[in-house]
């Protein structure tokens, strides 16, 4: 299926700005390789052969008692016990590269938690005795699906908000316009704290709470777009023509006016990332125990004798941030009408 001219154009556009063109594959690789975090780092083996059978303990939960064991309750891999039930029967595991998961504690630390990078745990332990790099992993797949889904809703509602807001004009303009300034003046980081502190937060409920206040953003662009839109000759010609004011806003008027929302976007989402951290930082992001690059830096903060928690919660938000602003920067030159690569 071949590409319309302009998006052909489009393309070569996003392909000369190198920058965004390998900060997207950068990005998104990492964030591909982030949604197999269980079979990259997990505390069960990825395939497990027993008597002739095989199985598939990262993805189906088997009781002991299925290798020979005692218990009905799920086997435990690392318990060298179970590890001999399979070696008995001429059985054999494949482990993952990383043997712990993000709840995983590792009992045989040799120094108290939190412990120095070692062979085992290459990042080293927190507080707790959990291996940072597999919570790096982890922690990077919820941040940046936390930052897409959100940027795509936060989009749809601020790009329809103002698409219908500048196109239609006169009162219906006037009340958005005051209702935006009312939701604007509000203290959304202290309504968040104080909701996040009222309800027991999940990844739903904090996509929600953030959304609330991140739509907003889109709406100035896009409404100032449509205003100076709204009476071009090819606008009035379709009125004239009977064409419904749905089809003109959403066929004709948005796709011109997108390189202006698309200057936004990186903002949002760096914006979400940015939030989940600061809520997780301060203790009202997600559950206890989630993999949480906020947490992280929580714990290198109390923490200060053991620098590599910060660092590497640093170094994992700055190097995700930093490529998804050019990755959208790219974007934006694409889309621009104005922009052209030699």
């Amino acid at each position: 299926m071949s590409l319309s001219p302009i998006n052909q154009r489009r393309l070569e556009n996003f392909r000369a700005n190198r920058r965004g063109y390998w900060s997207m594959i950068i990005f998104l690789g990492l964030f591909l390789l982030s949604l197999f975090a269980e079979v990259i780092a997990n505390d069960k083996p990825l395939l497990i052969s027993y008597k002739g059978e095989y199985f598939t303990p990262f993805l189906i939960e088997y009781p002991e008692t299925a290798f020979g064991g005692d218990f009905e309750t799920e086997a435990d891999y690392r318990d060298p016990f179970v590890s001999e039930l399979i070696d008995e029967e001429d059985g054999w595991m494949i482990w993952p590269p990383i043997r712990y998961s993000y709840t995983t504690i590792n009992y045989d630390l040799k120094t108290p938690a939190p412990s120095p990078p070692d062979s085992e745990n290459w990042l080293g332990t927190d507080d707790q005795g959990r291996d940072v790099l597999a919570r790096v992993i982890y922690g990077y797949r919820i941040s940046v699906a936390f930052g897409l889904i959100l940027t795509i809703l936060s989009s749809i509602i601020g790009v329809t908000a103002g698409a219908v807001q500048g196109y239609f004009g006169g009162l219906t303009d006037l009340i958005f316009q005051r209702f935006l300034e009312i939701w604007g003046g509000m203290p959304s980081l202290y309504i968040l704290i104080i909701l996040a502190a009222l309800i027991e937060p999940t990844f739903l409920i904090l996509l929600f709470l953030l959304l609330l206040f991140s739509w907003p953003s889109l709406v100035g662009v896009v409404r100032a777009e449509f205003l100076r839109s709204r009476n071009f000759d090819y606008v009035r010609a379709a009125r004239a023509l009977g064409v419904t004011d749905r089809v003109i806003i959403f066929k004709h008027l948005l796709p011109n006016s997108m390189v202006s929302a698309l200057t936004f976007l990186p903002f949002i989402l760096t914006g979400s990332i940015v939030s989940l951290t600061s809520l997780d930082f301060l203790g009202l992001g997600l559950p206890p125990g989630s993999p949480s690059l906020g947490e992280l830096l929580a714990q290198g903060k109390a923490n200060l004798q053991t620098p590599w928690l910060g660092i590497t919660a640093f170094l994992t938000l700055s190097v995700m941030l930093t490529l998804a602003f050019f990755m959208q920067e790219g974007v934006r030159d694409a889309f621009d009408p104005r922009k052209t690569f030699q």
